[in-house]
């Protein structure tokens, strides 16, 4: 049974959002089992590079682990929509955290090196977590944009918090009590956070009944809204290394905490205009922003001047990523949510993995500096193709009719 929005005179609206019925219970232990999202991958590095010494390796185990979650998330997703949220999150979680404890046995028993990417992979059936709530949000504020709109900003805001925080808490852990220790918290945050979020039936969405729908890649307009998704991940991936190369890693910390408080605000304004004319102004103020830290490197020496670089580049990136999940929901059926956003998520990975790559050739072939090149591009490439998609949707609408927005 739909439960509906209570009625309040809050003025903020993300107070408006949490006093759902249900929202804050379910939120709580969603957060928790986000946490560790950012921070398995780093307390993986650690852990096997202290061990094995070697970062090739720890890269390598982790980029399996990345290319196998590509792979296995969009199953997993779908299972979600057909058998509902508790029934598949709890035991998929089981195994992901068998996968991330066998990690650690196998680290600290010496074993074969093979014995590392096999464990490893299994944290692939890991569900998207923010997929689950957002799809919860979609479900209780049905017929609501702008509710939706201040609900996947309070999303994507919590995401930028959780990977801002995850990598400190995981490097802390690590390095202050013991290398397998960020792994071990991770996998107890996981599944006691899975756990909360599943035991709040109230509010998950009802299984639709099984048709023989056709998988969302086949959605109009979703292939190219999930190119977009791959470039905007290419964006983050090649910030991510060139700025670790040029200036270490915590001045990532502003980047997040830029795209933190950006899509705060921008959740807090009331949604204006067509969805598809949003997403192009928003990628293009993220191209334009992506061009600070490049002049910022190769204008000044001063790491203040970078560091506010950092800031600006990342306010433009929630506003983007919340609009892109708007269409998201928008062009996927709502038996199929869960796996048309953990597609976009898995473009996202997808970009992220090759602007890494990409990334760290540009810094080891002509420097840092030419490096933050690979962000702009990556920015200018997701505002290329969204251009080609509107002009097509010109195009269709004068030749069919209007189309959905």
């Amino acid at each position: 049974m739909e439960t509906a929005p209570p009625k309040t005179t809050a003025r903020n609206p993300y107070l408006r959002l949490l006093s759902t019925p249900g929202a804050r219970a379910f939120t709580a232990g969603n957060l928790l089992a986000r946490l560790p999202m950012g921070m398995f991958s780093v307390s993986a590095v650690i852990m096997i590079a202290g061990a094995y010494d070697s970062y090739a390796l720890a890269g390598a185990v982790t980029a399996t682990g990345l290319a196998t979650t590509a792979v296995v998330a969009p199953w997993t997703a779908r299972l979600v929509d057909r058998h509902g949220q508790a029934r598949i999150a709890v035991p998929a979680t089981a195994l992901a955290v068998l996968g991330s404890l066998a990690l650690v046995l196998c680290v600290r028993l010496d074993a074969p090196l093979w014995t590392l990417f096999v464990a490893y992979a299994a944290t692939a059936t890991t569900p998207n977590t923010g997929g689950m709530s957002r799809a919860r949000w979609a479900h209780l504020h049905q017929g609501d944009p702008a509710a939706l709109h201040t609900a996947n900003s309070f999303e994507q805001a919590a995401d930028e918090l959780c990977f801002m925080l995850g990598p400190v808490l995981a490097a802390v852990l690590c390095g202050a009590l013991f290398p397998e220790a960020g792994t071990l918290t991770g996998a107890v945050l996981l599944m006691t956070g899975v756990l909360l979020f599943a035991a709040q039936r109230s509010t998950e969405p009802p299984v639709a009944p099984r048709t023989r729908a056709a998988s969302p890649l086949r959605t109009p307009g979703m292939p190219a809204l999930l190119t977009v998704f791959l470039a905007t991940g290419a964006v983050f991936g090649s910030m991510e290394v060139v700025s670790i190369a040029h200036a270490g890693g915590a001045i990532l910390a502003l980047q997040a905490a830029g795209s933190c408080v950006a899509g705060l605000v921008y959740g807090s304004l009331r949604p204006a205009g067509n969805v598809h004319r949003r997403l192009l102004l928003c990628l293009a103020g993220m191209t334009a922003l992506m061009a600070l830290p490049l002049l910022a490197a190769t204008t000044a020496e001063a790491l203040p001047v970078l560091a506010c670089a950092l800031l600006l580049a990342g306010a433009a990136t929630a506003p983007t990523m919340v609009t892109g999940m708007t269409l998201v929901q928008r062009l996927t059926p709502a038996s199929q949510l869960n796996e048309g956003m953990t597609l976009a998520v898995t473009a996202l990975l997808g970009g992220i993995a090759a602007g890494s790559a990409a990334g760290g050739w540009l810094v080891e072939h002509a420097g840092t500096v030419t490096g933050y090149a690979a962000p702009l591009g990556a920015a200018a490439l997701a505002l290329t193709v969204t251009a080609a998609w509107a002009t097509a949707r010109r195009r269709a609408a004068r030749n069919a009719g209007p189309v959905r927005t």
